[in-house]
């Protein structure tokens, strides 16, 4: 392995020139590149501009981790208790959450009625006429014979639709740094870091 000393002169010349010239392309002179790394020039000129190629990535990650919070929360959960237990760990949206989780269980069985032609059309006119709270006594009420388990089936609808959120947010990550990579000439962790630094987050 040949060290950096033992390149030839030419050689750390053009990666110096290359390097000038990132750094010439997003505004940023050598002592401000030097400066990023400490915490009291983590809001420089420089930072923002670095700061700013991942603001997108950074925003998907920010719902990536809340979409994984609120899917480990709904499957430690019992459905009569998620609600509350969402709205616990996201102070301020109690009525929006069993809307939402109402809306996503009507989607979702929907497709097994229309779709798959599992389940009856009763059953998704009963959870569209039903608060969420009372989906699933409903259901049990209304079907006392059927042999699944309501509830399992509630979860399930939930959980995968959390799961098809967290891998749509992971390939827009994946797709944010890629461009940063090829198309800036920015290594994706590094511009991360930048971010993170700049907008005071803790990893």
């Amino acid at each position: 392995i040949v060290s950096m000393a033992e390149k030839p002169q030419s050689e750390k010349l053009l990666m110096e020139l290359q390097m000038e010239e990132l750094r010439a392309s997003f505004g940023i002179k050598k002592e401000d590149s030097d400066a990023i790394k400490r915490p009291s020039n983590a809001r420089s000129e420089a930072s923002a501009k670095i700061a700013a190629l991942y603001e997108a990535a950074g925003e998907y990650e920010a719902e990536l981790e809340r979409f994984e919070e609120e899917l480990e929360i709904i499957e430690s959960h019992s459905l009569e208790d998620l609600a509350a237990a969402l709205s616990e760990k996201f102070p301020g949206e109690e009525g929006s959450v069993e809307q939402e989780l109402k809306e996503v269980i009507v989607v979702g069985w929907r497709q097994l009625v229309e779709v798959k032609e599992t389940h009856p059309k009763e059953q998704l006119a009963l959870i569209e006429a039903s608060a969420f709270s009372d989906i699933l006594t409903k259901l049990k009420a209304a079907y006392p014979e059927y042999e699944c388990d309501f509830e399992a089936q509630i979860k399930e609808v939930l959980v995968k639709r959390w799961e098809m959120l967290i891998e749509i947010k992971k390939e827009h990550i994946a797709e944010e740094r890629e461009e940063i990579e090829e198309h800036r000439g920015l290594k994706p962790d590094y511009a991360r870091g930048v971010y993170r630094k700049y907008h005071g987050l803790d990893d």
